[in-house]
């Protein structure tokens, strides 16, 4: 049995890309290799100073037979597959067989707790924890880093950049080793059945294969919404002089010099008063929600995720929803609606029309919208990320905050 962990770099936003549009980016590479062969201390191997991972290990990962685990382990299993193309182990755009494969984020999200490390090191009290530092070590040396003195100026940071910070990053990459086989000790009493393994091996098989896009339309679809916004900016830009009418102060201002006094430019505000408002500030206000439409939205998605062969893979996400075990989509989460027109279909969370009424699980409900208030810091409690403000039932009838839930340690309510 292997239980991994690995560090990588590449120019590409994993947050934006996924997994794999990520590792088959030129400049991916795996840095530090952590693991444990059958519960043995964990040796971490240095791959970006000439350190090799040996023969008998790279066997392993290709051997169906030999158990591997990690957190998250799609991301392991996509990297070292990108790895071994490299070596020449593996055919270029062929993946690891998820077969053999045990994900301990799957086990903790099946056991009802935090499908995060850090997290479900925290509610399993462990001895050693998740070290704090490893959000910064990961910035500086995981991403392009800025220019400066110390890196030669250059676009990232490497080991001789600063050597104590990397050994530091080398005891970061051993310690979560650590900690994932300490979960999978904490939990040995209680396995996961093997009906959800296949399910999960299927839910990767599914993922490797990916989804054929369009990319012709995707493309098209960009460049004439760019066409467009271009148009409405500079229609505009006529009507009101503004240098950016796009700017909330600017056209606050312009529109209170007209004689329009509006709190709020956001479109819920807007559909309530724009009868009332005389032209030529209607029709701004018209162009500037057309300018505000986010659909295209989905297309610069597919643009950035898409792989070289031109299939989406990572859409979906297994046991998305931790405590019901469902899956659901990775990214753009999709909802199931009841249109006006009564049409039941599904929708990405943030196409959702505020006409729309969502099912909630039991009932189809209103809501307000999809309302953007600002950047936010979020928390991660019992499986749930969200603002710390954000209101949650630890019983069918009592709610409090996320972050009260988190401090008290009170677990969440499922119905």
């Amino acid at each position: 049995m292997l239980s991994c962990d690995i560090e990588t770099f590449s120019v590409a936003d994993l947050r934006k890309t996924g997994v794999y549009r990520y590792a088959e980016d030129p400049s991916f590479e795996i840095l530090l290799f952590g693991v444990s062969v059958d519960g043995s201390p964990v040796k971490v191997y240095d791959l970006k100073q000439d350190e090799k991972i040996p023969s008998s290990i790279l066997d392993a990962l290709q051997d169906k037979a030999v158990v591997k685990s990690a957190f998250n382990a799609m991301f392991e299993r996509v990297c070292l597959s990108r790895y071994l193309w490299d070596l020449n182990r593996l055919p270029r755009g062929q993946y690891l067989s998820p077969r053999g494969w045990h994900c301990d984020m799957v086990w903790s999200g099946y056991m009802g707790l935090p499908m995060s490390l850090k997290n479900v090191g925290a509610a399993l009290g462990l001895e050693e924890q998740k070290m704090e530092e490893g959000t910064e070590m990961i910035t500086y040396f995981c991403k392009p880093y800025r220019p400066t003195s110390k890196n030669g100026y250059g676009n990232r940071n490497l080991p001789e950049h600063a050597p104590e910070k990397w050994e530091l990053f080398k005891a970061y990459n051993k310690r979560d080793v650590e900690v994932e086989m300490a979960v999978a000790d904490k939990l040995k009493a209680h396995p996961v059945p093997d009906w959800v393994w296949e399910e999960y091996w299927l839910d990767q098989e599914i993922n490797d294969r990916g989804i054929a896009v369009d990319m012709t339309m995707v493309k098209n679809a960009i460049a004439i919404n760019q066409m467009s916004a271009n148009h409405l900016k500079d229609e505009m830009q006529r009507i009101t002089q503004l240098a950016n009418p796009q700017s909330v102060m600017q056209m606050q201002k312009w529109l209170r010099e007209n004689g329009v006094e509006l709190d709020s430019l956001g479109k819920k505000e807007l559909e309530k008063q724009l009868d009332g408002i005389e032209e030529p500030m209607r029709t701004v206000l018209l162009l500037r929600q057309q300018l505000a439409m986010s659909a295209v939205k989905k297309y610069k998605a597919i643009e950035a995720a898409v792989c070289s062969d031109g299939r989406l893979r990572g859409m979906f996400k297994f046991y998305g929803g931790s405590r019901s075990g469902r899956f659901c989509i990775a990214e753009n989460t999709q909802v199931k609606v009841r249109t006006p027109c009564g049409k039941v279909l599904e929708k990405a969370i943030q196409d959702v029309l505020e006409d729309d009424l969502v099912f909630d699980g039991e009932q189809w409900v209103e809501h307000d919208g999809v309302v953007y208030s600002g950047d936010k810091e979020v928390i991660t409690w019992d499986g749930i990320t969200a603002t710390p403000e954000h209101v949650v039932y630890i019983d069918k009838d009592i709610s409090v905050s996320l972050i009260e839930a988190k401090e008290r340690g009170l677990k969440l309510w499922s119905c």
